[in-house]
């Protein structure tokens, strides 16, 4: 049994070191002038692309590329949740509260349509669709991790994930710029602007940093806003979860074990939560403010080292053939967002 586990172990080895690798670089050249701004998910999930399609990848590596792809995601996506407190999150108000879920099911549900008329791969219009309307690049992070390729004209979760990171990334920092801008033109409050920013913007880092634009009391309205909407990814990645072992089921693939209800991974992840809100109910999370910090960064490495693994199982031959359409899809999304969360925000505040 030990022999057995020590040869896993040394199987995964060179590729986890492989990814770990990858995140270095990734974190390094956001140190370089001008990229300061691009995620680092990005980043890591570029480079992995790139070795791979210049041939840098030995194939002792490919066991442990997959184990960091898909386990590294999952402690991950887990460690996500102890960014958010429920108690924080109802103080916004019920109004704010229905802004948030209105604009995150109009996005999800218009990107899917609209994905489908213009003839973008299922999973590429599921994963953009997500990125959009919850929390960028970790949502498709998420969905990822329960997504599967259907048959073999469907593209790959892979090369997916790489467009709608890609999507995400860039409209989401345009928005960072333009939302801002924008409110004060409108004369937004301190207040609405903040739930413009928070329901609009798709990264949590871009969200922040598109408040600051503006005022501090913007940011601390911003990021609860936006974590309110990173919230809605466990019961939207387990409702997928379940719709797909509910299509293998009509497909007639009985014979492979019944996927549960929840991914351990989305159990996770609400334990997360639960345990982060009643550290906040009782008062202790600002005593222990450098564990959840230092939580919260693994959470960002954990996820990044995940990406370069996934980047270095895509081939650019296969995403040349879909990438535009998805492109605009990203575009279409993020209007679609902007669009419904100003309207709501002017109506109901």
């Amino acid at each position: 049994m030990f022999s057995f586990m020590l040869h896993t172990f040394r199987s995964r080895l060179y590729g986890i070191l492989y990814a770990v690798a990858l995140t270095m670089g990734a974190y390094l050249i956001t140190f370089i002038p001008g990229f300061q701004l691009v995620s680092v998910l990005l980043l890591a999930i570029v480079l992995g692309i790139l070795m791979r399609n210049v041939g840098l990848i030995p194939d002792s590596c490919s066991a442990g590329l997959t184990y960091s792809s898909k386990t590294f995601l999952r402690v991950g996506v887990v460690l996500l949740g102890l960014r958010l407190a429920i108690p924080d999150i109802l103080e916004l108000g019920w109004g704010v509260l229905f802004i948030i879920a209105v604009t995150v099911l109009s996005t999800y549900l218009v990107t899917l349509w609209c994905g489908r008329l213009m003839g973008v791969a299922h999973n590429s219009r599921m994963l953009i669709a997500t990125g959009t309307a919850i929390c960028g690049a970790s949502a498709v992070a998420g969905m990822s991790a329960v997504l599967e390729k259907k048959d073999d004209s469907e593209e790959d979760v892979e090369s997916s994930a790489t467009t709608a990171i890609a999507c995400v990334t860039l409209f989401g920092t345009f928005l960072m710029f333009l939302i801002p801008a924008l409110a004060v033109q409108f004369g937004l409050s301190s207040e609405q602007a903040g739930v413009w920013i928070g329901t609009s913007i798709h990264e949590v880092g871009q969200v922040v940093a598109g408040a600051g634009f503006i005022g501090t009391d913007v940011v601390a309205t911003a990021t609860v806003t936006k974590l309110g909407r990173v919230v809605l990814l466990a019961p939207l990645v387990a409702y997928v979860g379940y719709r797909q072992g509910q299509e293998k089921a009509r497909r007639g693939v009985s014979s492979q074990k019944r996927p549960p209800l929840l991914p351990l991974f989305v159990v996770g992840f609400l334990v997360a939560v639960f345990l982060r809100s009643v550290l906040t109910y009782m008062g202790f999370d600002g005593v222990l403010s450098s564990v959840l910090r230092g939580a919260e960064v693994l959470s960002t490495v954990l996820i990044t080292v995940a990406m370069g693994a996934m980047g270095t199982n895509v081939h650019l031959r296969k995403i040349m053939t879909t990438g535009l359409s998805a492109v605009v899809l990203g575009a279409v999304a993020s209007v679609v967002a902007a669009v419904v969360s100003l309207v709501l925000v002017l109506v109901v505040m």
